[in-house]
């Protein structure tokens, strides 16, 4: 049987998605636990897997000049529309940063001088946490095929989820509804969408519900330091109750919980009631 998997997104950074997920992860007890909010994970920072594995991770392939054969023509400057290729004492070079392996370099190249080469764009890591297996990854700074990489992650998490008989994946998504976001939420069982009481919330949670419900996935919805602004959580519930969008949970700051994060540690014990709260509207979606 496929194991359950809920993905925890949130239309911005700096919600609460990842204080959430490492909640969630402790209610649970044993799961699957997958970070793939690969440009900034810090999931790892509460959870404190144990390394059992690392791997390369390889993306698109990018040029290469082999300057002992490059005659200087420019031919390979002029082709490049991403403007990867400028020249340098008469050779051409290639910023990395910049190509999209397209490949019309090394085929205008007179000089054979032009190879298309793998280049690793970050690195996956299977760990051990105290609530279950954990798969993780860092993309290089500027790394390419993130989604890919999410893609990978959460393959990976299927198959220990299969392999040791855990019936629930959790995964911690990218912010947005960009290619990583999307390639975190294809699939999953469950969207859980964190916002916050504010202005942009609204605009938020409005996209990521219409992305969603492009994608078939059921969505629920947690507000995060919903006392800090009353009337905007009021609205909120309203714009929610309007749009038929299901809203499981309120959770209120607390100093508490910031310095629980700030040390390192899961906030169970600052916000024991209110994950009980959602998970009890939990179990009718699983």
């Amino acid at each position: 049987m496929k194991p359950h998997e809920i993905v925890v997104i949130s239309g911005k950074g700096g919600t609460g998605k990842t204080t959430l997920t490492s909640l969630l992860v402790a209610s649970f007890g044993k799961t699957v636990i997958c970070d793939a909010d690969v440009d900034a994970p810090d999931l790892e920072i509460l959870l404190k897997p144990e390394p059992l594995g690392e791997k390369p991770f390889w993306g698109m392939q990018t040029a290469k000049v082999d300057p002992s054969l490059c005659a200087g023509c420019s031919a390979c400057v002029r082709a490049c529309r991403f403007d990867a290729i400028t020249m340098a004492e008469g050779k051409a070079v290639v910023n990395t940063s910049f190509c999209e392996g397209c490949d019309v370099c090394r085929r205008v190249c007179p000089e054979s001088a032009i190879s298309l080469l793998d280049t690793r764009q970050g690195t996956s890591y299977e760990g051990l946490t105290d609530f279950g297996p954990m798969w993780h990854a860092k993309l290089n700074p500027g790394g390419e095929n993130s989604g890919k990489l999410v893609q990978f992650l959460r393959e990976s998490a299927l198959r220990t989820a299969r392999e040791k008989g855990i019936p629930l994946i959790l995964t911690d998504g990218p912010p947005g509804i960009a290619c990583p976001a999307i390639s975190a939420m294809t699939g999953a069982d469950l969207a859980i969408v964190v916002t916050e009481p504010s202005g942009a919330a609204f605009h938020d949670v409005d996209r990521l519900s219409q992305v969603t419900a492009r994608f078939g996935i059921p969505t629920a919805f947690v507000i995060n330091k919903a006392d800090l602004a009353p009337r905007m959580t009021e609205k909120l519930k309203e714009e929610a109750k309007a749009g038929n969008w299901k809203i499981i949970g309120e959770i209120p700051f607390k100093r508490a919980v910031v310095d629980a994060v700030a040390e390192t540690r899961i906030p169970v014990l600052e916000l024991e009631e209110e994950i009980k709260l959602i998970r009890k509207e939990l179990d009718v979606f699983l």
